[in-house]
């Protein structure tokens, strides 16, 4: 699910911020870019995301800005590197040889450079997690915005899905006199209506009509859009759940489609189908 938070603040000569981003994702895939001298702090914060994110393609930034004061970095020696130096110089000259990045080479030389190892103290730790729940809190408000807005568009998905239900309702008593209209008129044409027997005939028409009544397909996607309503209210995580009964709503319309045999009937069936498809994308970015 996407989403968007950030939290800054300054402590002790730095300033740090907080940056959590998110992209829609079926799982969470949490990607950390943080100063090295917090690593030993990686599975609190992978916990606390786990626990509070949930889902989403998230990337987590932390950055710390310290003051020209307060910035440390590596370190010559430069006694040892005159030495390696000097040396290389010696071995040049004696060699005959024309190299112009001695100084460059001296450089690589073990022990030359030193790096300092950053610490970081109980109370700077205590102050960037307050910093890090902030951001996650923001990033979770940015979630709930979208998701009301996303609500409302579910919503109407689901009604207007209801309004082609109603109006296949509507059609079906017609749909069943027309058949029966089209295929007594075949017969008589074909055969006479001197030389039809009524009563196979009504036999056999009562068998197809049978194998094309949608009965039972209206009750269960009636059930399957309100519950899908009722899940939409939750308070808890449903993203999941709402695409396993979408997936129930696309099988009832699909069977209702393929017993419509009629002409109207399958552009109200068409008219479902294109919104449970905005459904399913929509339900891509819900918890």
């Amino acid at each position: 699910m996407t989403g968007y938070g950030l939290a800054t603040a300054d402590y002790a000569n730095a300033k740090y911020s907080v940056e959590i981003k998110s992209l829609n994702s079926k799982f969470l895939e949490l990607n950390l870019k943080f100063p090295k001298a917090f690593s030993d702090k990686e599975i609190i914060l992978r916990n606390v995301c786990s626990k509070d994110i949930e889902r989403g393609k998230v990337s987590l930034s932390i950055n710390v800005e310290r003051s020209a004061a307060e910035v440390t970095g590596a370190t010559i020696n430069t006694a040892l590197l005159a030495h390696y130096y000097n040396q290389l110089i010696a071995v040049n000259d004696e060699l005959g040889a024309n190299s112009s990045n001695l100084l460059q080479t001296a450089l690589t030389f073990p022990d030359v450079i030193n790096y300092k190892e950053e610490s970081v103290s109980e109370d700077e730790w205590n102050h960037l997690y307050k910093i890090f729940t902030q951001a996650v809190v923001s990033f979770n408000k940015f979630r709930e915005d979208e998701g009301a807005v996303l609500k409302s568009d579910l919503e109407l998905r689901i009604k207007n899905i209801l309004s082609y239900f109603k109006s296949v309702e509507e059609l079906e008593p017609k749909r069943l006199s027309a058949i029966r209209d089209k295929f007594t008129q075949f017969l008589d044409d074909a055969v006479g209506k001197v030389n039809i027997d009524q009563n196979r005939f009504e036999q056999e028409l009562i068998y197809y009509i049978d194998k094309i009544d949608i009965t039972e397909e209206k009750t269960r996607l009636k059930s399957h859009c309100d519950y899908f309503l009722q899940t939409l209210t939750s308070k808890e995580a449903n993203g999941k759940k709402l695409g396993f009964i979408s997936q129930e709503i696309g099988r009832e319309i699909n069977t209702m489609g393929a017993k419509a045999n009629d002409a109207q009937m399958q552009q109200f069936v068409v008219g479902m189908k294109e919104e449970l498809e905005k459904i399913k994308e929509q339900l891509l970015n819900v918890l």
